[in-house]
């Protein structure tokens, strides 16, 4: 089955999509084929955006699923008499909460992915400068500086759960990779011991690691599945005689990564 599914949002539509696609995954059968609907922030694009689910109606013959998360009552009405499986996920819990708190909500657009909070903003930029610049081990000068310190060899994940750590949780993070010539010593690498409380490991089964190598360089010693046994064996018993935490990134998604070391690491 193939259903078309519609973001509306008056601004980012980032939360719209986000519950949207949760609810969506637990109909794994279906085809849900996405168009996002931002920044309808008046009637006129209220209008446009209805016609615009209404002309999928016609040409599919069957109704859209369309998730909102519109403020303005006047732009909910109209997104809400275009089709009959419009789900308010503002509306939906609004009043309710209105009813708990006793106080009406403010209807106000962007409060959530907006820069409601300007010292909020200036760390999560923050953040995410500094863990831009420690990416891959490019500088180790302030890596003190972390709040964490992923370690695990190349292509198991670390990068982008860093960058999301730092986008959704404002965490200064940096990353090292640990290659041939750190297995060759004893112990931790050096500029790892300054910050050996905040080190965390991210493995991987090594199958997994060489298709992913292969998609980035196909030639040479890199991605060939003996190394990448040898790399991921080195690494796994690198973190067991040090005794840093670590976790198996093969079938996870980077939003659980980033969960599970924020609660490992007792992060906030």
């Amino acid at each position: 089955m193939i259903r078309r599914v519609f973001y509306v949002s008056d601004r980012t539509g980032i939360t719209a999509e986000t519950l949207g696609r949760s609810l969506l995954t637990q109909f794994p059968d279906t085809e849900f084929r996405i168009t996002h609907v931002p920044f309808v922030i008046n009637q006129v694009a209220a209008e446009q955006a209805a016609a615009t689910i209404r002309g999928a109606r016609e040409q599919d013959g069957l109704a859209p699923l369309v998730f909102s998360t519109l403020t303005d009552p006047a732009t909910q009405f109209i997104i809400a008499s275009c089709n009959e499986y419009v789900f308010d996920l503002f509306g939906t819990f609004i009043e309710p909460l209105e009813d708990a708190l006793g106080t009406e909500s403010s209807h106000t657009a962007g409060r959530m992915h907006g820069i409601g909070n300007v010292g909020d903003y200036e760390r999560r930029l923050n953040a995410l400068n500094f863990t831009l610049s420690h990416d891959d081990g490019l500088s180790t000068r302030d890596i003190d500086g972390s709040d964490v310190v992923l370690v695990g060899v190349s292509r198991c994940g670390k990068t982008p759960t860093c960058l999301y750590l730092a986008m959704h949780y404002s965490l200064p993070v940096a990353n090292y990779p640990l290659t041939d010539d750190d297995f060759g010593q004893t112990g931790l690498p050096e500029i790892l011991k300054s910050c050996r409380d905040k080190l965390y490991g991210l493995t991987i089964v090594p199958e997994q690691l060489s298709r992913i190598r292969r998609e980035r360089r196909p030639d040479g010693n890199y991605s060939k599945l003996a190394q990448c046994r040898s790399e991921v064996a080195q690494a796994e018993a690198l973190f067991h005689h040090e005794g840093i935490p670590f976790l198996d990134t093969t079938t996870i998604s980077i939003e659980e990564i980033a969960a599970t070391i924020v609660r490992d690491m007792e992060l906030h």
